[in-house]
């Protein structure tokens, strides 16, 4: 069901600049460091929504499949990270993340709604770029690596969005989405000056 109701969400307001494409090809291996960051905090914002919603039952059901799987990619980038001699290290964080929190309203239940939604939009985002990198990388079995991984980031998106569905009249979950989509594309519009994957 997930995967057929992907197909048919379109949440991103604009596509991936081809500036962003050749930024990551030509800085794969900090693409990488980047990756394994990205998927240790996406792990951690699903426990984290899990803490803070413990009573809603189909929210901490599908979080939790979330977080494992989060971890379990954090696992395999990390072992491409030992295959490439590349240490585990901090980087400088993009304003993505950060700009799009601040979007999240303080007050229940639109805090709610608006930690789904930009969850789903960062996933939404990360499956496209990690299609890119499966399309445009130019070491074949990396390339394959990050095309295994865009099944179950189209997954994540889509099980954020029917949280989102599940919890809120659709016509208002429809209205914040547009909102948050123009402004995740506006934080996007100017390349961050670093390769990350939310650059």
């Amino acid at each position: 069901m997930i995967q057929g109701l992907t197909n048919r969400i379109n949440l991103l307001c604009s596509p991936t600049a081809d500036a962003w494409i050749q930024q990551a090809i030509n800085n794969l291996d900090v693409i990488l460091l980047d990756h394994s960051h990205c998927e240790r905090k996406a792990a951690g914002v699903a426990i984290n929504m899990m803490f803070r919603y413990p009573s809603y039952n189909m929210l901490v059901r599908q979080l939790t499949a979330i977080a494992q799987e989060e971890l379990e990619h954090f696992e395999l980038v990390n072992q491409w990270l030992d295959r490439k001699g590349i240490p585990l290290a901090p980087l400088n964080s993009p304003p993505y993340g950060a700009s799009l929190k601040a979007l999240i309203r303080h007050q229940e239940p639109e805090r709610l709604l608006d930690s789904l939604l930009i969850s789903a939009l960062i996933e939404a985002r990360s499956h496209e770029r990690l299609g890119l990198l499966g399309q445009y990388c130019p070491e074949p079995d990396l390339a394959r690596f990050y095309r295994s991984l865009m099944v179950s980031e189209a997954r994540h998106y889509g099980m954020y969005w029917l949280l989102a569905d599940n919890y809120f009249p659709r016509e208002v979950v429809a209205a914040r989405l547009e909102e948050l989509a123009q402004a995740e594309s506006e934080i996007l519009s100017t390349l961050y000056h670093e390769p990350r994957i939310h650059s």
